[in-house]
């Protein structure tokens, strides 16, 4: 009876691994349209469980992929006037900084310690979106003050995103809302307005250090496109609790998952989360 061949087993194997990371793609930008974050909060964790990407190319590979997915859902917030422009100049200045310290860093902090550090973010997040009623009035005139205090915002964004791969909504989104006045919906918006540079500045860097693969990225970001602005469509008439429980309990169970991985990592030491091939590219190469 004839058997399939190793070559052709591989090639199979290959196939559905980038089946997988289309699907991560479509999930992606529709979480990334319904919640106002870039979708790396998706691509990252799913990269590494599911296409087995070392943790710091999943962080780099994200960014490149949040880029055409932030820009459908900018489109979708955008036509409905759901964008506070002014609000993401202020917080694109300091995140597009913040983002070029972050690459700079990820260099420099093992895989375990990343893993934690994103599972710990999303943790946050979801706390505080149970707690955000979403029912912000809008701010007030922008004064010195609050466009210092939108600098900063982005910066730690910024951060946030060079480090981990996401594209900086999950603390924007939060922060927009309940420390700005926002309601949940403009918040959204904005935030996928700051997301997009931040998300190219981050790549053009990871590319220096080799940290990003073009073709994973660019199948994550294609696939996403038209997931994202559906989802962005669908956001502007959803009911803020149901979105934020939505978003709550994804970045949950993902936290959860990557914890365990962080720190699995950190029990088996520096050998551990040794990258795979299956045809994938684990280096920054298209």
């Amino acid at each position: 009876m004839p058997t399939a061949s190793p070559d052709l087993g591989s090639a199979v194997r290959t196939h559905q691994r980038w089946g997988r990371i289309v699907v991560v793609g479509v999930i992606a930008g529709f979480t990334s349209g319904l919640f106002g974050v870039g979708g790396g909060i998706v691509i990252v964790p799913a990269l590494v469980m599911v296409a087995r990407f070392p943790h710091k190319l999943a962080t780099g590979t994200s960014l490149g992929a949040i880029v055409p997915i932030s820009v459908a859902g900018i489109v979708g917030y955008a036509t409905a006037g759901e964008v506070d422009w002014t609000a993401a100049a202020c917080v694109a200045v300091g995140a597009v900084a913040g983002a070029v310290a972050g690459t700079r860093w990820l260099l420099r902090i093992s895989t375990p310690v990343l893993q934690l550090g994103f599972a710990t973010a999303m943790v946050l997040t979801a706390a505080k979106m149970f707690v955000d009623d979403g029912s912000g009035a809008g701010r007030s005139g922008l004064t010195l003050g609050m466009a210092l205090a939108l600098i900063a915002l982005g910066l730690a964004s910024g951060v946030l995103a060079g480090l981990l791969g996401v594209g900086g909504g999950i603390i924007i989104v939060p922060v927009l809302t309940l420390v700005f006045g926002l309601p949940l919906v403009l918040a959204k918006g904005t935030s996928l307005a700051v997301i997009l540079p931040t998300a190219v500045i981050g790549t053009l860097r990871n590319r220096q250090s080799r940290l990003t693969a073009l073709r994973p990225a660019a199948v994550v970001g294609l696939a996403g496109i038209g997931s994202a602005y559906v989802a962005s469509r669908l956001s502007i008439g959803l009911d803020p609790g149901l979105s934020q429980a939505l978003f709550a309990g994804l970045v949950t169970v993902a936290a959860v998952r990557l914890a365990g991985a962080g720190l699995a990592g950190l029990r088996a030491g520096p050998a551990a989360g040794g990258p795979a091939d299956d045809g994938i590219p684990e280096s920054g190469e298209a």
